[in-house]
């Protein structure tokens, strides 16, 4: 919201019913208006072009085009900031294609009034729609590929070396590193399907996740990142072994730390105002594993992981920040460049060859 104009929101949602639900609860938010409501993918691509929305909130089961089409046609043509909103909390198959295709979150349908959880969930939704407006989105060109999401940069420069680390060398593994951290937000979802896309399954660390994401949707999103990353994903579990070649995504609304071979569940506050946090994953794999940790902080709005990955970098970790050049939003990462937590800065697309190179390291040199 600028000075006293209030974020103007287009509703595309295809039930008269909700229609009016979503009406009331963003037109009672003080930072947001209702510029028009779609009950179609195809009105909903005309009304874009002259209503002009600063976010869009997106039904993805819509008659005619679904969700995915219109944020493809959206992003392609008429770029604007899209949440999607889902009913179906289970079947993550359309809204996830979605995020591929450019929407910068999915959110929870607040559904009838009469839901105990119905003032949180609008309220979320409310914050979502708010947040999401400031992020200049960029036109995608052509046919999105399958990873595609973040968006496209032209020529992103060299990696920029940060604060180097503590001189240490880290004990264990090939490479000498012993357990990988990945922490995201906002774009998140299609960063980390690059990154994992890149890694084998001879991958030998294991991999601890953080995504902030609705918590009804966090094992929804773990089975649909397994689907199209070539090592086993799975939830997190309180005192489960951490194999190597294996992703632990940490559920909805707990803390997941990392131990020696090991993870635990925390049952807590919020920390940066997100549960689970980066932060809680970055400090305990300060603790865990030293020098034998590598921290990876990828696009997010606030500041959630970087302290954490300071802690890491102290330690002697080698740490990873994503690079402004393709990072939706850069607050996160770019928090923790400011505050001297880096190793290095890469594009979203290096991250992957850059793990690849750390964890070989000591085979190459025997």
């Amino acid at each position: 919201m600028t000075g006293n104009r209030k974020i103007r929101v287009l509703v595309v949602e295809d039930s008269p019913v909700v229609q009016q639900l979503l009406a009331h609860v963003i037109g009672a938010d003080p930072r947001l208006e209702v510029a028009g409501i779609a009950s179609s993918g195809e009105q909903a691509l005309r009304m874009v072009e002259s209503v002009k929305p600063d976010v869009v909130s997106l039904d993805i089961r819509l008659p005619g085009i679904d969700g995915f089409a219109v944020t493809t046609r959206l992003m392609r043509e008429h770029p604007v900031p899209i949440v999607v909103v889902a009913s179906d909390v289970h079947d993550l198959d359309i809204p996830m294609r979605a995020l591929q295709a450019g929407a910068l979150a999915v959110v929870e349908k607040p559904g009838s009034m009469a839901r105990a959880d119905y003032q949180t969930v609008a309220r979320h939704l409310c914050t979502q729609l708010t947040i999401m407006s400031q992020v200049k989105v960029i036109r995608q060109r052509g046919r999105p590929r399958e990873d595609a999401a973040t968006p496209a940069a032209a020529a992103p420069p060299p990696p920029r070396p940060a604060a180097p680390p503590p001189a240490r060398t880290p004990a264990g593994g090939r490479g000498g590193y012993r357990a990988l951290g990945l922490v995201a937000s906002t774009g998140g979802p299609a960063a980390l399907v690059k990154v994992l896309k890149g890694l084998p399954t001879t991958f030998p660390l294991p991999v601890f996740v953080v995504q902030h994401i609705g918590a009804p949707f966090v094992a929804g999103f773990a089975s649909w990142l397994g689907s199209v990353c070539p090592l086993p994903v799975v939830l997190a579990q309180h005192n489960a072994p951490a194999r190597p070649g294996h992703v632990y995504v940490a559920p909805g609304d707990t803390h997941l730390a990392a131990d020696p071979g090991a993870m635990r569940l925390v049952d807590g506050d919020m920390v940066c105002g997100q549960r689970p946090s980066g932060d809680v994953l970055f400090t305990s794999m300060a603790a865990a594993f030293g020098a034998a940790g590598i921290g990876v902080l990828l696009t997010g709005m606030g500041e959630d992981g970087a302290r954490g990955l300071v802690d890491m970098h102290r330690a002697g970790a080698h740490t990873i920040a994503e690079h402004a050049s393709t990072a939706v939003i850069h607050s996160m990462p770019g928090t923790a460049v400011r505050l001297g937590g880096v190793s290095e800065e890469l594009p979203v697309d290096r991250v992957a060859a850059r793990l690849l190179d750390l964890v070989s390291m000591v085979k190459e040199a025997s």
